[in-house]
């Protein structure tokens, strides 16, 4: 057993004592301190080296690290960091693009840096929910099969105004179209944003959203205004589950980085808030590197769609054998005498009727069906 279990400071004098009183030998008093030779030896020479303060506990760590980052290196991670608040990951494709002649470490070692460094605050943990991931996730896999849009939650600028803003994302190469400062989620000036981006790179097959204002309403396949418009230019309007954001996963992630580096603090006022936002896309399409895109930006992954958005709205189509009807100005339509209510956002849009079964028939706006009438019931399942 090594030096007695009392202080080993006290043990090392005694031990140095003894073997000068010459009443023993070195062999007898290292025995009877339970240490080796060498250990004997090694004390005694610190002690004829440096006196009593040489017996001390002395750092273990080595004089040269070959493997240690230098501190020149550390210094532009921890730059970076404070310049773009991004993670590991990120930080370290922005300097390999920036610096491609330096020998970056590696993610795990630019975290412990950070954590270091003291740019990274302790995150608590929190239990995962189970059985929340739906089956309905969308999966891509090229540029505008599906675009996300959302409105991130609303903040007030410095001027005390509320910002609302409406950002628009592709799914697949996380291309950011929008990010505008809106003063309110109201379905035209949304719109108006809308056409605008579907002018400049045309038009997705479809638009994943959540369930609340503009996107979605409280009626029959809980159709906007809005989602009638995206059906019209032949898009198909997706919703997540209520109380499913997780099914909007990326978009929600663009917020929480959009939030990060644009509203704290926030902006004095609405227009400087845009320029805000302005100068965050412009960074995260064509600077900000993506792990999930193998360490390119989105601009070198997105491509403009090949459907470009039209001058008039297409007119709906539908097969000879079905029954075309106009919704009237209360969103109703008369099949055999009877009276349907659809919807009031369906006012003066042409759907299609075809019999499904005897008696039941599908009610089409477009190629999206809205639900299921039964004469024998008269009543419209949605």
């Amino acid at each position: 057993m090594p030096w007695e279990e009392t202080e080993p400071m006290i043990e090392r004098i005694k031990f140095v004592l003894d073997v000068e009183s010459g009443v023993f030998q070195f062999s007898e008093i290292c025995q009877r301190y339970g240490v080796s030779r060498k250990t004997g030896y090694k004390w005694l020479k610190r002690f004829l080296e440096g006196g009593v303060e040489a017996l001390r506990d002395q750092s273990r760590a080595p004089h040269y690290c070959p493997h240690k980052t230098p501190k020149e290196v550390e210094d532009k991670i921890v730059k970076m960091r404070e310049k773009h608040k991004s993670g590991p990951v990120t930080l370290r494709y922005r300097l390999e693009r920036l610096h491609p002649q330096i020998d970056w470490p590696a993610i795990s070692t630019i975290g412990e840096i950070l954590k270091r460094r003291g740019q990274v605050e302790p995150r608590k943990r929190r239990r995962r929910p189970q059985g929340l991931y739906s089956a309905q996730q969308v999966q891509t896999d090229k540029p505008n099969q599906v675009m996300t849009a959302d409105f991130k939650g609303q903040f007030r600028t410095q001027d005390g105004h509320y910002c609302y803003p409406l950002t628009m994302q592709d799914h697949c190469a996380r291309y950011s179209f929008c990010c505008e400062a809106m003063k309110s989620t109201s379905a035209r000036p949304a719109r108006d944003q809308f056409e605008r981006v579907f002018e400049e790179y045309g038009l997705p097959e479809a638009i994943l959203t959540d369930n609340g204002t503009p996107f979605a309403g409280n009626g029959l396949r809980r159709l906007s205004r809005l989602s009638v418009w995206w059906i019209r230019l032949g898009i198909q309007p997706l919703l997540i589950q209520l109380g499913h954001p997780e099914q909007n996963g990326r978009h929600e992630r663009y917020h929480r980085t959009l939030k990060q580096q644009t509203a704290f603090p926030p902006a004095e006022n609405l227009k400087a808030q845009q320029q805000v936002f302005d100068h965050f896309r412009q960074d995260y399409n064509h600077q900000r590197p993506h792990q999930s895109l193998g360490g390119k930006t989105p601009a070198e992954v997105y491509r403009p769609s090949q459907r470009p958005y039209p001058q008039r709205l297409p007119a709906l189509q539908y097969p000879g054998h079905f029954e075309v009807r106009r919704v009237g100005s209360r969103g109703q339509i008369k099949l055999h005498g009877r009276r349907i209510f659809l919807s009031e956002v369906l006012e003066h849009q042409r759907v299609g009727l075809e019999e499904f079964k005897e008696g039941i028939w599908s009610i089409y706006l477009g190629q999206t069906l809205l639900g299921r009438y039964n004469e024998r019931e008269d009543k419209l399942y949605g």
